[in-house]
């Protein structure tokens, strides 16, 4: 079996240009035609043992003139003699490319692979097929990738990009990561909570293997941090030779939006050469501006040229990676690209024809409030790393520009020098599971950089509590273990197991992977065709928004197999407004999600979605998870307010319900956040009866006094009275007896949460 090599490409000295062919696949190929003879004259690859070809030497010309490649010698001698290497140096200046590079290098005559971790999967993936190309290899063999629902690595691959999160779940099965000699822990600066997970087990981990090797790469800003940390270990310094004209404001912009583009539109009309970068708030500023582009463009000067933008999103998880596809295609010579991003897409931009940079300054960011169980989206000043990145995407053109459209003194008055992190703004009920699985695993002993807040924590404890997670000594109980094995929120993992006693498995995995991909819906609100409005509420079903996904993804499924053309599916998820790539997401994740049933041998139920029976039991399933998240329409006019506490939010204008204008009086709901207005996503309606019947006792003791507390108080005792002579065969009993056995522990059961 040979991987076989691309061929030479046409002349191209673009560093980013990824050959077509070194696709995420392995073929067989035939005996060689090549001369041995020639072989012996050739320099081998040893990472595949085949001849490099002339792109291998193009590409290292390129390689030796990034700042990184003057400290080679020094990092590959720290690592040899220690455990642990910290590299600080800033953006651009080739760290997470060639580091990884060098330690797969080292790691071919030591034991084990390597592993480099990114926050964002695009990045982990760009940086695979960056590397592949660099190395002369093919993508998916000796280089890959891992991120949430996409492995394109085999046994053999010696370098693998992750995600944080990927990384940790591995942990679950191997705690000592023993497959590797090297890891790699990368954007140290977005301080993710996987991320602070990572680095406080790896402090343990090192003990536990002497022959482990950790590198650290870091911004300036972080260095001495990590060195103290990890107790005063090496620091290899990059400098970085790239500089850019700055150009400030003499006052702060209260309305940055527009400012920015009226400074992109002048830009243009100068006629200067080069693709510009915009760095907005929020991805809602990213549709705008893309609208607005479009439109303006059609009163352009011809002569001026045409301006491309490129919309590219780091918060959306899709398939599709916008840096290869769309970042630095070959573009007429009269076209000027425009790429609009937020906070965190410094990371994902390396074209090569960048000449001006605008930056607003701030961005809009979540952070989770415990008190109302949802996250808020506060709009702050951007950190000074991260103006300091957001300047060096220039790298080393140097005629850039770049315009912050605030003062210098909101740099030094208003700007952190790095943001808080994640563990201290977070909801970490899916990070405390981890902790509690990684206890059974002997590594109960962590020391976290910044201690996550109290509150979340708190929070997290009790909320596994009210799952069964816990046992009575606050670890992991049975159900606990099965939670942690899917890389779902816990209340839809409980959900899912709830699923298999009340026979629904099939309809619950359908709507974890539709909830979990991004949202299915393109806008209705700027759609005119009324015929496409009138496809979409085809799909609306009376019990709620949760089956209305469950009939998209049957007709999306059904599509497939009627329709082989890619073209003939994508035409049909616009005649209906559907987003095509969060739909062929969500087949994705749920292909996942069943492996992982039939891997821990849990039963599957055959399809029965359509009769009463079963949509009584996705609701019973739904509510073994969620019933935390419960609201009751106060007015009868849409304003539910929510049972845990005493906000108020209305139902998205996506749902079903909206559409068709009828109000349930009890809702259970996926999502709330509180944005520009309060949102209640993905609704369903459900009677008091019901929750009263699966909700923990002890959990509705612990509810505030409110109104509709004691509504369901008054429910649940009108329903004791009526059911009082009740028959042993009777349905109320068999409910109860799924209550005891599926969703709720006694109140004498309930753990002590210290």
């Amino acid at each position: 079996m040979m991987a076989l090599r691309p061929g030479t490409p046409e002349e191209d000295n673009d560093l980013l240009k990824v050959s077509p062919e070194k696709g995420c696949f392995l073929e067989e190929s035939g005996s060689s035609d090549v001369d041995e003879g020639l072989l012996d004259d050739l320099e081998i690859n040893p990472f595949d043992g085949l001849p490099y070809s002339s792109r291998f030497y193009e590409l290292l010309k390129q390689r030796e003139n990034l700042p990184i490649w003057k400290a080679k010698y020094d990092f590959l001698e720290s690592l040899l003699h220690n455990q642990i290497v910290v590299v600080s140096g800033g953006a651009k200046s080739g760290k997470s490319s060639q580091i990884p590079q060098w330690c797969a290098e080292f790691c071919l005559s030591q034991h084990g692979s390597v592993v480099c971790t990114q926050v964002q999967k695009q990045t982990a993936v760009w940086l695979a097929m960056r590397v592949a190309d660099e190395l002369d290899v093919n993508i998916g063999h000796e280089i890959g990738y891992v991120v949430p629902f996409e492995n394109c690595c085999t046994s053999d691959t010696i370098l693998r990009y992750c995600t944080d999160e990927m990384l940790l779940r591995e942990m679950m099965s191997n705690p000592l990561l023993s497959s590797y000699g090297v890891i790699i822990i990368d954007d140290i600066y977005e301080r993710s909570v996987p991320t602070d997970v990572l680095l406080a087990f790896l402090r343990d981990i090192l003990l536990a293997r002497p022959e482990l090797k950790v590198v650290i790469i870091t911004p300036p800003e972080l260095s001495s941090k990590m060195v103290s940390y990890y107790g005063n270990v090496p620091l290899i310094e990059v400098e970085s030779t790239y500089s850019a004209e700055v150009v400030y404001t003499s006052a702060i912009q209260r309305d940055y939006f527009h400012a920015a583009l009226r400074l992109l539109f002048e830009i243009h009309h100068t006629q200067e050469k080069g693709d510009i970068v915009v760095f907005l708030a929020c991805e809602q500023e990213i549709k705008q501006a893309y609208e607005m582009i479009h439109q303006e463009a059609m009163y352009i000067n011809p002569k001026l040229g045409e301006l491309l933008p490129i919309p590219l999103y780091p918060h959306q998880s899709l398939p599709q990676y916008l840096p290869y596809e769309g970042l630095d295609y070959g573009c007429k010579d009269h076209r000027r690209k425009v790429v609009l991003t937020t906070s965190l897409g410094e990371s994902l931009i390396w074209m090569s024809n960048i000449h001006f940079v605008v930056d607003v300054g701030v961005e809009r960011r979540k952070v989770y409030n415990t008190r109302i169980r949802a996250e808020s989206l506060i709009t702050q000043p951007i950190s000074r790393i991260r103006a300091e990145m957001r300047k060096q995407v220039l790298g080393a053109c140097p005629t850039g520009k770049v315009f912050c459209l605030y003062t210098e003194e909101f740099v030094q008055n208003d700007m952190k020098t790095f943001l808080t992190p994640k563990v201290e703004e977070s909801n970490l009920t899916s990070m405390v599971l981890f902790l509690k699985r990684m206890d059974i695993a002997g590594l109960g002993h962590y020391e976290f950089i910044n201690r996550p807040d109290p509150e979340s924590l708190m929070q997290a404890l009790e909320d596994l509590d009210y799952l069964a997670a816990l046992d009575n000594d606050g670890n992991l109980s049975e159900f606990g273990i099965i939670m942690s094995e899917f890389p779902l929120d816990p209340q839809l993992s409980k959900s899912i197991l709830a699923a298999c006693e009340f026979d629904c498995v099939d309809e619950l995995l359908t709507l974890a992977a539709m909830v979990t991909a991004p949202d299915c819906f393109l806008d209705l609100a700027h759609e005119a065709d009324v015929t496409k409005q009138s496809n979409r509420r085809n799909f609306l079903h009376p019990a709620g928004d949760h089956f209305t996904l469950l009939n998209i993804y049957r007709e999306y499924d059904q599509m497939k197999i009627i329709h082989a053309s890619q073209y003939d599916i994508e035409k049909w998820c616009q005649d209906h407004l559907l987003n095509y790539t969060a739909l062929e997401m969500a087949c994705v994740i749920r292909a996942e999600l069943l492996d992982i049933m039939k891997r821990i041998e849990l039963p599957v139920s055959e399809p029965a979605f359509g009769s009463d029976e079963n949509v009584m039991n996705i609701k019973r399933s739904l509510l073994s998870g969620y019933f935390m998240q419960i609201a009751r329409d106060v007015d009868g006019s849409g304003n539910y307010i929510m049972l845990t506490h005493k906000q108020v939010g209305q139902l998205h204008p996506d749902s079903g319900y909206c559409l068709n204008h009828v109000i349930p009086e009890w809702v259970l709901f996926h999502e709330f956040s509180v944005a520009d207005r309060s949102c209640i996503r993905v609704a369903s309606e459900i009677s008091p009866d019901l929750f009263m019947q699966l909700a923990p006792q002890y959990y509705f003791s612990n509810l505030p006094p409110s109104e509709s507390k004691e509504l369901l108080q008054k429910a649940s005792d009108s329903a004791s009275v009526a059911s009082a002579p009740q028959d042993p065969d009777d349905d109320g009993a068999d409910t109860d007896d799924e209550e005891e056995g599926l969703s709720a522990n006694p109140p004498e059961q309930r753990c002590n949460i210290q």
